[in-house]
């Protein structure tokens, strides 16, 4: 079982419908919202890219060099279905996936994803947001991938499947929770308590970026938040 199996897959099969983040981009005036139905589907195109395009197997290093963003959980959450270990130092990844004008020194493969608000492509020679268009909505794995796979840094799926449980236990985060986040996904701390303990413990995220502290309060109200996470 893979770390998307075990933390998003519930959330998908309880509520497919339910939004899953709504992303504001503070410096560029965006907001743009996305269910769980609509990560799972970029999470399987990633999932499908990685494995049929790059031939990344159950363990190999990917790193993902972006920062909180909607594309960044699909991106995510596709790695780890198809059992990649997602990591922060491009150096001897099979894929990097940068944000534009971003680099990874030593990555076999360097893609672009736009982080543009509605997915639209980068113009890079690998474009992540295009090239994955065209593979499919569902992924099935080849093999099951094992628990002691390694699946962020040097963490195993089982280490990090428990280790979102425990911190969505500490911070609170419940089936009923709407997290408000100006956390950075920085590995494994901030990825772990900003994106996949809300996941662990089924909520839904309102994750700012470039956040301007005098809109937070406003945005409690409008979104409805009943949690924060404010670095």
């Amino acid at each position: 079982m893979t770390v998307t199996d075990a933390l998003f897959a519930p959330l998908f099969a309880a509520n497919p419908g339910r939004p899953l983040i709504t992303h504001y981009d503070d410096a560029a005036g965006t907001r743009v919202e996305l269910s769980r139905a609509t990560i799972r589907n970029w999470a399987a195109k990633t999932a499908n890219w990685l494995r049929d395009e790059h031939d990344v197997e159950p363990g190999d290093p990917v790193a993902v060099l972006l920062p909180a963003h909607w594309q960044t959980a699909g991106v995510l959450l596709g790695a780890w279905w198809c059992g990649a270990a997602v990591t922060d130092d491009p150096a001897g990844a099979k894929v990097a996936i940068v944000a534009p004008g971003g680099e990874a020194p030593g990555a076999l493969v360097t893609a672009v994803a736009s982080l543009h608000p509605m997915g639209l492509g980068s113009g890079a020679a690998v474009d992540y947001n295009d090239d994955v268009r065209v593979f499919g909505d569902d992924f099935t794995p080849w093999e099951p991938v094992p628990g002691n796979t390694h699946a962020l840094l040097e963490s195993t799926v089982d280490e990090v499947v428990e280790e979102a449980h425990q911190r969505a236990a500490t911070l609170g985060i419940t089936t009923t929770s709407r997290v408000l986040s100006t956390v950075e996904w920085t590995l494994p701390d901030g990825l772990l308590n900003g994106f996949l303990a809300v996941l662990a413990g089924g909520g839904s995220l309102v994750q700012c970026s470039n956040a301007a502290p005098e809109l937070l309060a406003a945005r409690r109200a409008s979104e409805q938040t009943t949690l924060d996470l404010v670095g």
